[in-house]
């Protein structure tokens, strides 16, 4: 048969309803991360975290459907349910991002059923509800053998002005159990009174969460009788969940996530977003909010001839000297890119700044020879000259602007030393507004800076006129060093460093700064 006689298939476009969670972005599925990874288009909602997005790939398209109470939509629902077919038809794969479980009060089974009669292929994966996240990170089992063995899960979003409600307020009253309300902040009033005319004691405990499972979470703590007072005092918005019942008690002994050390701390990470990934983590396990505003944006030299120069007689040298992570990745990219390997690093021996470079180094298949005790440039000096480098042949590979200390140092001492830059520290374009928005409205608990070159950047980039302008603008904002060569650049321009840890490290830089908040509290 003649190919020409074969007509192309239509790729089948499909759609997948995705739980996100509670706005923790640890909370969602393997599935909904898999399927995040792979989609083509996007349409998600105003709840659902924007570090997801993160997963997303570049080219995806990406359309916010966010809906607010007491703002206009973005999109009304028949339009979201329209883009779903419509993206189907043309053959994509389509991920609809909800907030919670797609199917508890998310609407879901709505856009499923559209889906259905418009003959669109779908799949729907379930996601950690806003109501057991919200009552768990508050602290409160919505179930307990000790006190209830029910929960209802009802919507507190109805118009106070219908002639009567869908909601059986006299059996979940006499009922006893745990209630759980969604989008219920509005309706408080009307529902507290509800409760209480059906029979509910206004004893009974009622714990109020906003935000649930973010750093911005916020718990109010009242009875039927007195908790709409208290919302109102602590000026408590949308969006958050409502739970009713004996279990809220049990907040006093089992609240943990509140309870962290640097839980509400907003703390600024000036690392490059490559590698900021280690200290974000450590400062989110402690209960932070971080805000990144990397100050250094990391990119390849425009040539590499004086490296593979380098390269070429590697075994002349007695030393390889690594001052930093990206020194090691660029350097390797670089040695692979020349069809070498760390075979060909059989002559030298290995030194590197510190415990993280050393463990980074390993992943390329080497053990560093040599990790001083100071992870500093200074440390690393006195290391090597403590072996002898008299007459020594030394490659120093680093950024390519960098500190002359190391390198003078060495060469004072007898060193042939060359320095082969494998990198290049630049600016990342649109930061400054950023960080000053963040400084002004109060935004900023802490800043820490890992390196002098971030700290420097970082005054750079705010572009202060002296001393007392920079003092004033960071005014309360905790200053944490990783060490005192970054620390005296911060102490150069007229500001006191409040965090220094005694190990470089930033396992440890994350305790002084726990330490520092709790002395603080």
């Amino acid at each position: 048969m003649d190919e020409t006689s074969f007509t192309a298939v239509p790729k089948s476009g499909k759609v997948y309803l995705v739980g996100a969670g509670p706005g923790d972005p640890g909370l969602i599925t393997l599935r909904g991360k898999y399927l995040l990874e792979h989609a083509e288009v996007l349409i998600y909602d105003y709840l659902v975290s924007k570090k997801l997005l993160r997963y997303v790939p570049a080219k995806a398209e990406l359309i916010y459907a966010g809906k607010r109470g007491g703002f206009q939509h973005t999109h009304t629902q028949e339009e979201i349910n329209q883009l779903l077919i419509d993206y189907a038809r043309r053959g994509k794969m389509v991920v609809r991002l909800k907030g919670g479980d797609p199917f508890i009060f998310g609407r879901g089974g709505e856009e499923a059923e559209t889906l259905h009669d418009a003959g669109i292929a779908f799949e729907v994966v379930p996601g950690v509800t806003s109501a057991t996240a919200a009552a768990t990170y508050a602290g409160i089992p919505i179930t307990h053998r000790a006190y209830t063995a029910s929960v209802s899960f009802l919507t507190g979003h109805e118009d106070p002005g219908k002639e009567s409600s869908n909601i059986d307020w006299a059996s979940l009253a006499a009922a006893g159990g745990t209630l759980v309300v969604y989008m219920g902040i509005k309706n408080l009033p009307v529902i507290t009174e509800n409760l209480l005319r059906h029979g509910r004691a206004g004893s009974t405990p009622v714990a109020v969460v906003r935000w649930a499972s973010t750093p911005e979470q916020r718990t109010v703590v009242g009875t039927l009788a007195d908790i709409c007072d208290k919302v109102r005092e602590a000026g408590i918005k949308p969006p958050a969940l409502i739970v009713v019942g004996e279990v809220v008690r049990l907040r006093e002994k089992i609240d943990w996530f509140e309870e962290r050390p640097l839980f509400g701390k907003r703390i600024v990470v000036t690392r490059t977003r490559e590698q900021a990934s280690e200290l974000v983590a450590q400062l989110e396990e402690a209960g932070a909010e971080c805000l990144e505003h990397p100050t250094i944006h990391v990119g390849p030299l425009e040539s590499y001839d004086f490296l593979d120069e380098e390269l070429e007689r590697i075994r002349e040298y007695h030393w390889i000297v690594f001052t930093s992570l990206n020194g090691i990745r660029y350097f390797f990219e670089r040695l692979f890119k020349k069809g070498m390997d760390a075979r060909d690093l059989k002559g030298p021996s290995i030194a590197v700044v510190g415990k993280s470079t050393a463990d980074l180094l390993r992943q390329y298949g080497l053990r560093a020879d040599l990790v001083p005790k100071e992870f500093t440039a200074e440390g690393l000096a006195e290391a090597l000259l403590d072996i002898g480098v008299g007459g020594r042949n030394i490659l120093i590979v680093r950024a390519k602007e960098g500190r002359a200390i190391l390198p003078e140092t060495l060469r004072g001492a007898g060193a042939q030393v060359m320095v082969a830059p494998v990198y290049q520290n630049t600016p990342p374009p649109g930061t400054r507004e950023a960080i000053i928005a963040d400084l002004e409205a109060g935004r900023i608990d802490a800043i820490t800076f890992t390196s002098s070159s971030t700290a420097q950047n970082f005054f750079d980039l705010l572009g202060v006129a002296n001393h007392e302008e920079l003092a004033k603008l960071l005014q309360g904002v905790c200053i944490a060093a990783i060490g005192p060569i970054t620390g005296k650049t911060v102490t150069d321009h007229g500001l006191t460093v409040d965090v220094q840890p005694e190990q470089y490290t930033i396992e440890a830089l994350v305790a002084a700064l726990v330490t520092h908040c709790a002395d603080a509290d």
